[in-house]
């Protein structure tokens, strides 16, 4: 069995960007996001799901989901965001265990934004590596990069595992709060640990 590290964050901590430094390190990762973003493009594994659980109206024109529509539903009423998991967090799991499969790195980061959110991935994941940074830090990148209002961000993180059960959870913790030389070096430090931990 390959040593996997599942990396998580709070939304806007830099896990891209952590995951990049690990990827130029020659290191195989799965990112859960991704995935999610295959099963609701056209003609997805999950799209007669969400049209049969949401209806034509969460549908755009491409036949892909409309993330927009899809993420002011949700916000609006959690129970919407609970069926949209239901159907996507198996169909994500499945997907990722048979990447792990195909990977043939000395170990394996699979990045998993909702790590501690769910149970999906307890017996897979070895140890959990968490990207941390402050909150103001979270909410100004996450709107530089997403667009979204400080109101929006600030809705999604209180849908998140608080910083401070994240951060008693974490097995391991990189700061992102400055550069990104600051970043990569603890990433390579980490890249030693789990080279001999594997």
């Amino acid at each position: 069995m390959t040593f996997i590290v599942g990396l998580t964050g709070g939304i806007g901590c830099g896990k891209s960007s952590v995951s990049q430094c690990f990827v130029d390190l020659g290191i195989d990762v799965i990112d859960t996001d991704v995935i999610a973003k295959m099963l609701t493009e056209p003609h997805g594994l999950a799209m007669s799901s969400i049209k049969n659980s949401f209806g034509e109206t969460m549908i755009a024109a491409d036949g892909s989901l409309d993330r927009k529509k899809m993420r002011d539903l949700i916000f609006s009423n959690s129970n919407y965001r609970v069926t949209l998991e239901k159907i996507l967090h198996p169909l994500i799991l499945a997907e990722t265990l048979q990447q792990v499969k195909r990977t043939r790195s000395s170990y394996i980061i699979v990045v998993i934004p909702l790590l501690f959110e769910t149970n999906d991935y307890d017996k897979l994941v070895q140890c959990s590596l968490v990207v941390d940074c402050e909150e103001q830090q979270q909410i100004l990148r996450t709107m530089e990069r997403s667009k979204l209002t400080e109101h929006q961000v600030k809705a999604i993180i209180a849908t998140q595992v608080s910083r401070k059960n994240r951060l008693q959870k974490a097995d391991d913790v990189i700061d992102n709060s400055q550069d990104l030389l600051y970043l990569k070096a603890q990433v390579v430090q980490l890249h030693r640990k789990y080279l001999s931990l594997s």
